[in-house]
């Protein structure tokens, strides 16, 4: 589990094919990992990974087909920027929401505008997936976790403080970019909860 607070910014050093899937390299960055272990496990941009080999400076993962198909991993250049949290302890403050690091899909970014300190970006997103998205709940957006501001039948907007910005992959976000997305579990389980109801 995470919380949608991004640990560090790392990037994508290398992406070697594997057997008809692919192993990443990730640079670490400003990422705290001198404790890291074989087999733990870290969102990459949203998506739950488990380390396979380290170094100081970097770490490597296995990325299924589903997850280069479904993500943006797949098409990612190298060296692009990657958003980087490493699991939550039990011990940890939850600041964010309950992350699980398994993308729903991906959105587009369409549009972006200067909200006084902050940054108002507008996302389009499958409307199978809108029906998860509430306005003031919560969205994980390439593994950061976001109050939804506004809500419709197209998409959605978030509010970035200049915090967020600075900190996270959103300083380099550019319109027309895609970007994971993790819906809010407790949404998921209601309507699965609504869908069984009667049943024993």
């Amino acid at each position: 589990m995470f919380t949608g607070l991004v640990d560090g910014i790392g990037a994508l050093r290398a992406r070697e094919p594997r057997g008809g899937d692919a192993r990443l390299v990730i640079a670490v960055g400003d990422l705290p990992f001198a404790d890291a272990a074989l087999g733990e496990s870290i969102a990459v941009s949203g998506c739950c990974l488990t380390v396979v080999e380290f170094d100081a400076v970097s770490f490597a993962v296995d990325a299924s087909n589903e997850t280069l198909a479904l993500t943006t991993l797949g098409q990612l250049p190298v060296g692009a920027p990657l958003n980087l949290e490493r699991a939550l302890l039990p011990t940890d403050r939850l600041g964010g929401h309950l992350v699980s690091g398994h993308v729903d899909g991906l959105a587009t970014a369409v549009r972006r505008r200067e909200d006084a300190r902050a940054v108002r970006w507008r996302f389009e997103l499958d409307r199978r997936l809108l029906r998860y998205v509430a306005h003031k709940g919560s969205i994980c957006v390439d593994g950061v976790s976001l109050t939804v501001n506004a809500a419709d039948d197209a998409g959605f907007e978030v509010a970035l403080i200049p915090h967020t910005v600075a900190h996270t992959t959103f300083h380099a976000l550019r319109e027309g970019d895609r970007v994971n997305v993790e819906v809010d579990l407790l949404a998921r389980y209601v309507e699965r909860l609504q869908a069984t109801k009667g049943e024993s």
